[in-house]
């Protein structure tokens, strides 16, 4: 019996430790999106499906630029990455704030995008995100976009992770279409040997209440991060050096909204002014006007 226990002790511990290693390698992994990059965007519409004679394609996107991707938050289980573009005169560019990404351990707590500014709360068994990370992305503004939850994969000296989950349509789309309302997004974050790479298979899908799905056209995204020294991307660490500041408490009061996890549905516009605009704004400062400002678009 003795024998017995000591052999399954020895099974746990080195399950245990397996299951740790298997973590670390994930949590590098995620930590190598970090640094300053040049990136390439690049789109096309592949197929279309619409009945319509007159329907016209999106046309193929490539763009180029230098994004900084800040680490603001390193715990072992939750990685948050702020990424800003650098643009502009190199002697004097211009910063931009971007998307963020939160990487998330066996996170259960989601907001599901279900089209026109509204998500869906769900809260997901545990059996549903063992061992697996869920990527939170965020708008510009810090308001939701999308996530989901995947496993990230090491073999084969590749190191990778997937999803499938809906999102909002990109900027590139949504200021020049509206025959859609849901871009179902295929993700797949790959580390490279130059540094990372995000694959995509979207669907441009039509959502209307208490009806199917409609898949209006299909497209490819490949967008190449190649690492370069951090020092091309100066600029973007004094920035956020003067403003992370600010943006903390836009994320703690967001922090609070997500945290009443119940169905959220957003304004578009507040004051004709989207919310971007409102916080960008180097007038806007103190957390009781940031808090307001963030609570009026928030649909009661």
């Amino acid at each position: 019996m003795r024998n017995l226990i000591v052999v399954t002790l020895i099974t746990l511990a080195a399950f245990s430790v397996n299951a740790q290693s298997k973590k670390n390698k994930d949590l590098k992994a995620i930590k190598k999106m970090c640094g300053c990059f040049e990136v390439t965007f690049n789109f096309t519409e592949t197929f279309n499906y619409s009945k319509d004679s007159l329907y016209k394609p999106s046309k193929t996107k490539i763009a180029k630029g230098l994004e900084w991707a800040q680490l603001i938050e390193d715990d072992k289980n939750k990685i948050s990455i702020q990424h800003l573009l650098q643009v502009g005169n190199p002697a004097s560019p211009h910063i931009v704030k971007h998307w963020r990404q939160d990487w998330m351990y066996q996170n259960r707590d989601f907001y599901m995008f279900n089209g026109d500014n509204n998500w869906v709360y769900e809260k997901k068994p545990k059996s549903n995100v063992k061992k697996q990370w869920t990527q939170k992305v965020y708008q510009v503004d810090d308001s939701p976009r999308y996530e989901g939850s995947g496993t990230w994969v090491h073999v084969d000296g590749k190191s990778y992770w997937e999803n499938t989950t809906d999102a909002p349509l990109p900027r590139r789309e949504y200021t020049k279409r509206s025959d859609y309302n849901v871009t179902q997004r295929g993700n797949r974050h790959e580390i490279t040997n130059y540094g990372w790479v995000h694959d995509q298979d979207n669907k441009k899908v039509i959502r209307k209440s208490g009806e199917d799905d409609i898949i209006l056209a299909r497209e490819k995204g490949y967008n190449t991060y190649v690492k370069v020294p951090d020092a091309r991307c100066k600029a973007a660490q004094d920035w956020w050096v003067k403003n992370e500041a600010k943006w903390q408490l836009v994320r703690n009061k967001w922090a609070e909204v997500y945290g009443r996890n119940k169905n959220l549905s957003l304004e578009a516009k507040v004051d004709n002014k989207a919310l971007y605009k409102h916080l960008f704004s180097d007038k806007i400062k103190e957390e009781k006007e940031m808090n307001t400002i963030i609570e009026s678009f928030v649909k009661k």
